[in-house]
């Protein structure tokens, strides 16, 4: 076969330094959106980004041209820049870590509709309760000690 073909959905979370909550709910829009056209700008299109005060969701699709590390790398680098630079939100960083999960295209629509319902669901639990259920949904072991940063 002469062409390449991928299909690859994946589930970003990643959370601000120290989980500090400086994505206050009226800059959200602008950095989900400025997310969104990082990925874009990286040839991996968001489907929907989401998130609360303290970390964001995103799925996307992840291009061939590119390994998850650096996607992930870009996506962090040019979203700091636009939270420090033009939403004037000072001392902002992403944390070093991150998680990201395969999803199958059956999985697309629950997953959206999870990162939808981001609100809803840290009304009654944390981000790190939320990370700890999707690393053990998908199976991955940690050390809690490391997790954190």
């Amino acid at each position: 076969m002469a062409q390449s073909l991928a299909q690859l959905y994946v589930h970003l979370v990643f959370s601000t330094k120290q989980r500090i909550p400086l994505i206050r709910a009226e800059i959200r829009p602008c950095l989900h959106a400025y997310l969104a056209g990082a990925c874009d700008a990286i040839q991996s299109p968001a489907i929907i980004v989401g998130g609360v005060s303290d970390h964001v969701h995103l799925l996307f699709r992840l291009s061939k041209n590119i390994a998850m590390s650096e996607a992930v790398k870009q996506i962090k680098i040019e979203s700091s820049k636009r939270m420090k630079d033009e939403l004037h939100v000072q001392g902002f960083s992403w944390q070093a870590g991150y998680g990201a999960f395969s999803v199958g295209a059956s999985q697309v629509e629950a997953v959206t509709d999870y990162i939808r319902d981001q609100e809803e669901h840290h009304r009654v639990r944390s981000f790190q309760e939320e990370f700890r259920e999707l690393l053990k949904r998908y199976h991955l072991t940690f050390d809690e000690a490391y997790v954190w940063d």
